[in-house]
């Protein structure tokens, strides 16, 4: 289940009673800042999006949480020329403990667009500044060898798209 929290104003999913819980549990919240990089000379800017985890007895302590440590990645941020918390912090309460394959943060969405449209839209609009495949080919030589395998088998199906 995920929980919005924008601006200090929480919308209406937290207040559902099924996201309150007594217990603590592992909750992964995602942060968005704005870098103050302009990512082209069209002054598109570059934005970076965070997830850290935490312990926490709630989505509303889980966000605090979060929030006070985006303010401080804020404060320290030397290469930024801006480096600014934009207040977006989103919410996700693990399932099972945090360790090798568990799921850490899921968000659904509605959405009218197909597919590729979709992943165009929203995750593949060619502004990202991330490693591509091609160049984790090339880390593969010091992974474990299911793990490199997986590695060079999903650089090898990207070059024959």
């Amino acid at each position: 289940m995920a929980c919005l929290k924008s601006f200090g104003a929480q919308a209406a999913s937290c207040n559902d009673p099924r996201m309150a819980s007594e217990d603590m549990s592992w909750y992964a919240v995602r942060c968005v800042f704005d870098t103050g990089f302009e990512a082209d000379d069209a002054g598109h800017r570059v934005y970076e999006e965070r997830i850290t985890l935490w312990r926490a007895g709630g989505f509303d302590e889980a966000i605090a949480l979060a929030g006070a440590e985006a303010r401080r990645y804020d404060a320290v941020i030397q290469d930024y020329p801006v480096g600014r918390y934009l207040g977006l912090a989103q919410a996700y309460k693990l399932f099972d403990e945090p360790g090798v394959g568990a799921e850490i943060f899921s968000l659904m969405r509605g959405s009218p667009l197909e597919p590729d449209e979709y992943l165009d839209r929203f995750f593949d609009t060619g502004s990202e500044h991330q490693r591509g495949l091609d160049e984790l080919s090339g880390v593969a030589a010091g992974l474990p060898e299911d793990v490199a395998t997986g590695v060079r088998d999903a650089a090898e199906d990207e070059e024959q798209v």
